[in-house]
């Protein structure tokens, strides 16, 4: 069943990191996109990016089918695993915006 596009939700997270941090925030997010992509089936989209200018700058694009699913996402274990116990105390700043899908 594909989503409907009113329901899908984007994400965008844009995180700074603690200086000498960005290696393992940049490992850990590619574990966390691994897992996302293999145990949610709700999730379309999930892409990490860093600023060439400042490593310790990332922004990650997320999509979600409905609200649903962006709740499994934040439930998942994986989330609350690497993402919240992991990466957010390597975090200076966090800014998580969300946006529903114009149709």
């Amino acid at each position: 069943m594909s989503p409907t596009p009113s329901a899908i939700i984007a994400v965008a997270a844009e995180w700074r990191v603690q200086p000498g941090q960005e290696e393992t925030v940049r490992q850990l997010m590619l574990q966390a996109a691994a897992a996302v992509r293999q145990h949610e089936p709700g999730n379309l989209l999930y892409i990490g990016h860093q600023d060439p200018a400042d490593a310790t700058h990332f922004l990650f694009y997320e999509q979600y089918a409905d609200q649903q699913a962006l709740e499994a996402h934040r439930d998942s274990a994986h989330y609350q695993d690497i993402v919240v116990k992991q990466i957010v105390p390597l975090l200076t700043d966090r800014t998580i915006t969300f946006y529903q899908l114009m149709s």
